[in-house]
């Protein structure tokens, strides 16, 4: 795709436009409300951002009251049986909102819309009034007044060439907290993993929008901004002049602020040098890294078709923490992958002694239908890797109990998250590593950096006092 063909035509946007326009004059002065769900990772949640700030242009209000809402989208993920399974489950529970008004707009999108036996199902459900996929968010103004005007439902599974709109506004769900696609897809097709059928190949956003979403953010006092992708080291490849993540992070740290800078997600066989230096060179990046493992083995990530082997992985960990002391890693491990030995087990074990992650994010293998992994012999048997799972748990565990106990005595700089859920008088908070660390207060410091002297720790959290 040309760097030209990347990006949404303005004819195409000049079109949504003529709908917007129509929809706001529709809703204009009705109090009609919004509610979006969303369902799965961080760039779901970037997305349904979008979708509520689009929706705000189109005159809605968006509420956290589903029952009041007189337009629900559900924003779903693919990543797993069990996600879709639960997108399923609620769009059948807004049936029974439609049947008591009828008048209400039902929309379903997301990555589980790309696929087509998924959208051929929906599209049984009479209650849904459009569905889309991952590409065409672009054209919500249209979907909506086709449906306010009770015009033909709408169904895009998606088309082939997915595009970037750069003109679609942002309600953000924080004040303090920001995700910012820099791009979007996957080219890498690991044999267990959706999101290239469902999101598409690599497209990078220009640097020149990135950096001024960025500087907006960090001008309206933002703490917390993590730049984000599916594979967020390869950024740059698609565009002309090649630019890199490293690129990014350098002119992002020229910005004048009080921020941490965070980078979502990451691939081992693209950690570069330069990055890790710029990283290592920046005022605001957090220091901490999220490098995905998955396994251990050199035989399963072969399967896995991960382009890396553990020598490379390893060299990488050693990279980072010999430029960037104390950082901490957290990593994501499948457990029971198709053919995975208790030898190939064992090595993930060790390569986690030998890194000493901070916390690992662990999944146990499902096949996910049109994957090659799905079609793979030697499927684990699900008791061994559920035990499998528990053993590698518990060793996550007790490192992360010695982390943690390591850090009572010290003082730390975290961002306030707010008041516990389960205890009016406590804050949780978190350290730029993403420790939970809660302590007592008679003052309200949600979203502000304070320093915390930690005077207790356990598996999962710390405590601390002002």
């Amino acid at each position: 795709m040309t760097e030209n063909g990347k990006f949404v035509p303005m004819d195409e946007i000049a079109r949504q436009s003529a709908f917007a326009d129509k929809v706001r004059e529709i809703t204009e002065g009705k109090g009609l409300c919004a509610y979006v769900i969303t369902l799965g990772c961080q760039q779901n949640e970037a997305d349904s951002e979008r979708i509520s700030g689009a929706l705000v242009s189109l005159g809605y209000t968006v509420t956290e009251d589903d029952s009041s809402a007189d337009l629900i989208i559900i924003n779903t993920c693919a990543i797993r049986e069990h996600a879709e399974r639960r997108a399923l489950s609620f769009i059948g529970r807004y049936k029974h909102n439609k049947a008591k008004n009828p008048d209400m707009v039902l929309g379903v999108c997301g990555c589980m819309m790309a696929q087509e036996h998924r959208m051929k199902q929906v599209i049984t459900f009479p209650y849904v009034d459009f569905a889309f996929g991952t590409g065409s968010m672009h054209r919500l103004p249209e979907f909506v007044y086709t449906a306010l005007t009770k015009g033909k439902r709408k169904f895009i599974a998606d088309p082939d060439k997915m595009q970037i709109c750069e003109d679609i506004p942002v309600l953000r769900k924080s004040g303090y907290k920001a995700w910012v696609s820099i791009m979007y897809g996957c080219n890498n097709f690991c044999t267990y993993c959706i999101v290239p059928y469902v999101r598409g190949r690599e497209r990078s956003r220009l640097p020149k929008d990135i950096i001024a979403e960025v500087r907006e953010l960090v001008e309206n006092g933002y703490r917390d901004i993590t730049l984000l992708g599916q594979n967020v080291n390869s950024y740059g490849k698609d565009l002309e002049g090649k630019p890199t993540v490293a690129d990014l992070i350098k002119e992002i740290s020229r910005l004048e602020g009080d921020f941490w800078l965070h980078l979502m997600t990451s691939h081992p066989k693209d950690a570069t040098t330069e990055m890790i230096d710029a990283i290592a060179n920046s005022k605001y990046c957090a220091n901490c890294f999220h490098l995905p493992l998955q396994s251990g083995s050199d035989a399963v990530l072969k399967r896995m078709n991960r382009h890396y082997d553990i020598e490379r992985y390893l060299s990488v960990v050693d990279e980072l923490k010999a430029k960037n002391p104390g950082i901490t890693l957290t990593t994501d491990i499948i457990v029971g992958f198709p053919g995975e030995t208790e030898e190939d087990f064992q090595r993930t074990l060790d390569v986690v002694k030998r890194v000493r992650y901070d916390s690992i994010y662990t999944f146990i293998y499902s096949p996910r239908k049109g994957t090659p992994a799905s079609e793979m012999e030697e499927q684990v048997p699900e008791d061994i890797q559920k035990e499998r799972f528990n053993r590698l748990v518990d060793l996550q565990n007790s490192i992360s109990k010695d982390f943690n106990d390591a850090m009572v005595g010290k003082t730390v700089k975290v961002l306030v998250d707010g008041k516990s859920k389960n205890n009016d008088g406590v804050y949780m908070s978190r350290t730029e590593n993403n420790r939970i660390v809660h302590f007592e207060s008679d003052e309200d410091y949600t979203g502000q950096f304070i320093n915390i002297k930690i005077t207790r720790g356990d598996t999962f959290a710390l405590y601390g006092e002002i």
